[in-house]
């Protein structure tokens, strides 16, 4: 009988001893253990996209909405997309209602070196485009070796 390995969840604990072992990812540890739970419920539908290597896109179908019924908001490493209340139809009658139209809210967390460039609504399709900024100092790059200068002496 073969066993398989048991697997466990990762816990608050096992992040703490991860940050342990890294240096500077304070921000991002402290995100993800404070991150609101949210529960996803699928709407709306969205893709997330590699354009390249630093370029992303967040593409979000938000059929029958328009722009002013939709706000995307950045703050403290965490984008936002959320539907605004609608008066107009709360006033109408519907036969039928096929095309979803509710309150929604859509938060993703970036990363620090994340920055969103703009947003674009085009036929019901929401555009967020997201950046990766990589400083010079953080690029690839070969550190040249040295020897140590040393000093002869002379006999005298």
């Amino acid at each position: 009988m073969v066993q398989l390995a048991h697997h466990t969840h990762f816990t608050a604990g096992d992040l703490e001893r991860f940050m342990g072992l890294s240096v500077g990812f304070d921000s991002m540890f402290h995100r993800l253990m404070h991150s609101p739970t949210q529960q996803d419920t699928g709407y709306p539908p969205y893709n997330i996209r590699k354009v390249d290597e630093y370029n992303y896109i967040i593409e979000i179908a938000l059929a029958g909405f328009s722009e002013d019924d939709i706000e995307v908001e950045v703050s403290d490493g965490t984008l936002t997309v959320r539907s605004k209340e609608s008066k107009d139809t709360a006033e109408q009658q519907y036969v039928h209602r096929g095309i979803a139209k509710r309150i929604f809210s859509k938060a993703w967390t970036l990363s620090d070196d994340m920055v969103v460039k703009n947003a674009e609504f085009t036929n019901g399709l929401l555009n967020i485009s997201l950046e990766k900024i990589v400083p010079e100092e953080k690029k690839p790059r070969i550190i040249p070796i040295s020897s140590p200068s040393v000093i002869e002496h002379k006999k005298k």
